[in-house]
């Protein structure tokens, strides 16, 4: 069981820095005038696992922040990973739960 918690955390490290990237990639091409990456794209990377990283991102290189549903939403998407991640923590790591 412990190998899966390894390989959760390195997915968690792996798409938190996808995250940050796509945040400089995006704020670069903003001061450069170049096609902008979609906004659906941080939204998805957040959904999976990766708020953390956009919220860093979006503090980091303050890109995005005066847009309502990247300052609501990050922090909402980041507040559900918490949770689903002690949910499947407990039923899979630890047998907590009991139906």
């Amino acid at each position: 069981m412990q190998s899966y918690l390894i390989i959760f955390y390195a997915y968690l490290a792996i798409i938190n820095l996808i995250a940050v990237l796509l945040m400089i990639s995006d704020k670069s091409k903003a001061i450069n005038n170049q096609e902008r990456i979609p906004e659906a794209y941080f939204f998805f990377c957040s959904i999976l696992f990766g708020s953390a990283g956009t919220m860093l991102g979006m503090l980091l290189f303050r890109h995005k922040v005066r847009k309502w549903y990247f300052t609501i939403g990050v922090p909402l998407i980041l507040l559900q990973n918490i949770f689903t991640f002690l949910f499947l923590y407990s039923i899979v790591f630890e047998n907590t739960l009991k139906y």
